[in-house]
């Protein structure tokens, strides 16, 4: 029994021995994508290992997400993903092969990107009052475009919509990028825009920005208000970054993960290349996590319960 524990012990002082690899459920070249790069590149350099990042994307993250939760529990094989993923897909699809509240360890919040309420021009409002007033005024005649069921600007508009007695018409797209050409064009008039995507268009004067989603102003577009301040209390939505492990991962390996994304979330350098990328840094170990987790699954269950959201 000494031989086994000291072998243990052994093992967790000398992880990681071999490459570590990050699942990220959504494709190659999006915000979450990146996130997951960069958080990857910075515990290779902490680790001394190779830390190589695998995108498995489909049904909301779910099937990526799946693969963690199913794979090896030895601190090899991690999941960053989105709260679109582990807060809101488990409202909306009933068949998942995992539960996310026993299927994962948590290890730490990553970053929060904000959201802008964005407007085709031709929509005669100029900030969120106005925007609301003229809603109300035509409901169910003003389309919104998303990412896709289930993704964040889909899920803002529809607590955006539930806060505000407003109706509107969903038109979801395949993507971030798809919905944002929809909104450029004309064929939607309305969209929440990852900041780092809205402000070429906004300072060009293609887009209309009338409210961050978030709590706080984001530090990329600090000059336009929250969507709380602009008129609409407590709204609070963003995309928001998470890494997990296999639940069984050892508590060891999982504590020494915790320390390493500590410390690469605290370099200059990192928090500088998410800060480039819209992402706020949102440093916090796994308690911070698992109450942010609870929260935001009551959250969002909620509103797709009271908005009656179905994926056929």
């Amino acid at each position: 029994m000494l031989a086994v524990l000291l072998f243990a012990s052994a093992r967790a002082e000398d992880y990681p021995t071999r490459p570590i690899r990050i699942v990220n459920p959504w494709p190659a070249g999006g915000s979450s994508d990146s996130v997951t790069r960069i958080v990857a590149a910075a515990l290779s350099d902490g680790f001394g290992q190779q830390v190589v990042v695998d995108n498995r994307p489909g049904a909301t993250g779910t099937i990526g997400s799946a693969a963690v939760a199913k794979g090896p529990a030895d601190g090899y094989t991690l999941l960053l993903t989105t709260n679109s993923t582990t807060t809101i897909a488990p409202h909306l699809y009933k068949d998942l092969t995992y539960d996310v509240a026993t299927a994962f360890a948590p290890i730490s919040l990553i970053g929060r990107n904000a959201q802008i309420l964005c407007v085709n021009p031709s929509l005669p409002a100029t900030d969120l009052r106005g925007f609301l007033a003229y809603i109300k005024a035509n409901p169910d005649k003003v389309a919104f475009s998303s990412a896709g069921y289930g993704a964040t600007s889909h899920m803002a508009t529809e607590l955006l919509m539930l806060t505000a007695g407003i109706r509107m018409l969903h038109v979801p797209y395949k993507g971030g990028a798809p919905s944002v050409q929809a909104l450029l064009a004309g064929e939607t008039l309305v969209s929440f825009v990852d900041v780092i995507t809205a402000l070429p268009f906004v300072s060009q004067g293609q887009l209309r920005a009338l409210g961050a989603s978030t709590q706080s102003r984001a530090s990329m577009m600090p000059d336009v208000p929250t969507i709380d301040e602009a008129g609409l209390p407590g709204f609070s939505s963003s995309t928001d970054f998470v890494l997990l492990a296999p639940s069984a991962t050892p508590k060891d390996v999982v504590a020494t993960l915790v320390a390493a994304v500590h410390r690469a979330l605290r370099a200059a350098d990192v928090r500088e290349r998410l800060r480039s990328q819209g992402i706020d840094v949102a440093d916090g170990g796994p308690d911070a996590l698992s109450a942010y987790l609870k929260s935001e699954t009551e959250k969002w269950g909620n509103v797709v319960r009271t908005r009656g959201i179905k994926i056929d």
